[in-house]
């Protein structure tokens, strides 16, 4: 199984390419020179999120306040820059995992390349030793500002309906709770 690893990268963010409603999301890791961009789904990069900040406050709880999480994203790492260029995919993402590193005190995010397995049933511990894994350990602060980031990317696209909730095009959107009228 081919690894992309970054052991604390400069930087590790969410982005996008493309307008509201025409977005590809993105997952990048840059070191130095080198960048690795990953395709993903909108709702990926949100339970990503989401679920960082649940794996966060959790160890903060389970310590008693005492491991190395900040409660909120410090201002030193704050990044709402734009993907770095050339953003070229290396892979589609299917599935993800995360993982706190107590002895490093660091948290490790893999996502891992889909495959047709992701699409059909596969047999249990079945692998395939061609599948690409991004794999990335990063602090706990930086953790913090991914995730709060990344909700902002999601954030940014087409407002929803104040009705149903589903996206509005610049148009409207035939809204189901108007019985097929535009709202």
């Amino acid at each position: 199984m081919p690894v992309i690893s970054y052991e604390l990268p400069d930087r590790f963010v969410a982005g996008t390419v493309g307008r509201p409603g025409e977005r590809s999301f993105y997952l990048q890791a840059r070191e130095g020179r080198r960048i690795t961009s990953v395709g993903l789904e909108k709702f990926q990069v949100t339970l990503l999120a989401e679920r960082l900040e649940e794996l966060l406050d959790e160890i903060l709880r389970r310590s008693g306040g005492t491991a190395p999480v900040p409660a909120v994203t410090p201002a030193e790492l704050q990044d709402d820059g734009p993907l770095d260029q050339p953003v070229e995919e290396e892979f589609r993402v299917g599935t993800m995992a995360l993982a706190w590193d107590p002895e490093e005190q660091r948290v490790i995010i893999e996502a891992q390349e889909v495959t047709e397995s992701d699409e059909e049933e596969a047999e249990i511990g079945e692998e395939d030793p061609a599948i690409t894994v991004l794999r990335v350990r990063i602090t706990a602060a930086q953790a913090r500002a991914f995730a709060e980031r990344a909700l902002k990317v999601v954030a940014a696209g087409r407002p929803p309906c104040p009705l149903c909730g589903l996206p509005l095009d610049a148009n409207g959107h035939i809204c189901p709770r108007q019985n097929g009228h535009k709202a």
